[in-house]
């Protein structure tokens, strides 16, 4: 018994702390085991067979890649040089970057429209080429982007940071040019970073609502249909959907973390 005593007291900050962790990670996962055990498999089915739903997820997944590919080509490079040059202003810059995690994505949703709206300037050059962002496909893509590409671009900028800077160095001693070394050395060591940033982006972009819903609540995506049935229809109605979208983002999410992992160990 004194032996056991002794070995809960020498051990007694790692039992506080695994038991805090413990109820955290019941926070997370309890409501949703709940939610998705508690679901008649049947009326799932019956659920996922709705053409609407499959579009609206469909949609959702698809809107989130595209913003997803803008943030990789858009937020990469601006990662890469954050991460290489010091120069006056750059926390003022990396504190704008952070700038949409905190403002209220429904705020987002009203300070895109006064930029992309069909009555302003942006907005109205890009419909002259066809290109309509209110209550249209590019609006839901740059309402996700807006909302989650500072995922990737910090992701990202930790990458590059983690590679020496004399490896590229190196590389041009060699006789590669400022691209060449970009993207024979600095882009695949820092790739997995990369990659996880994507992955983030991407799982934000999907779960993305209040900007979407100022933006474009038509096509709808899944979290708006989500809504949606549940202003309409209640509780019953709306939890099949709200259940098949977060098995759909726990499939995916899992998938691609683990290929990120495997990465990591390769």
């Amino acid at each position: 018994m004194r032996k056991m005593l002794r070995w809960v007291a020498a051990r007694k900050l790692t039992i506080t702390f695994f038991l805090l962790g413990l109820v955290i990670l019941l926070f997370i996962f309890v409501p949703l085991l709940k939610m998705v055990f508690s679901s008649d498999p049947g009326i799932l089915w019956d659920t996922l067979g709705e053409g609407e739903v499959r579009s609206a997820i469909w949609l959702t997944l698809y809107a989130a890649l595209i913003a997803t590919v803008v943030g990789l080509l858009l937020g990469v490079p601006l990662a890469y040089f954050l991460a290489r040059h010091r120069f006056r202003g750059k926390r003022f810059v990396e504190t704008l970057i952070d700038i949409p995690i905190v403002v209220p994505h429904s705020a987002a949703g009203i300070a895109l429209l006064f930029v992309f709206g069909q009555n302003f300037f942006v907005g109205k050059a890009f419909n002259s080429v066809g290109i309509d962002f209110v209550s249209a496909v590019p609006g839901i893509v740059i309402a996700m982007l807006f909302v989650s590409v500072p995922f990737l671009i910090n992701s990202a900028k930790n990458g590059f940071e983690k590679v020496d800077v004399r490896l590229e160095k190196v590389a041009r001693t060699l006789g590669a040019s400022p691209w060449q070394a970009f993207f024979r050395v600095s882009l695949p060591l820092a790739w997995r970073s990369i990659f996880s940033g994507s992955v983030m982006m991407w799982a934000r972009g999907i779960s993305e609502f209040g900007a979407v819903l100022i933006l474009a609540y038509h096509p709808m995506v899944a979290p708006v249909m989500v809504y949606e049935r549940f202003e309409e229809y209640g509780l019953d109605y709306a939890r099949p959907v709200a259940v098949i979208l977060i098995l759909v983002c726990i499939v995916l999410f899992i998938a691609l973390r683990s290929l990120a992992y495997r990465g990591e160990k390769a």
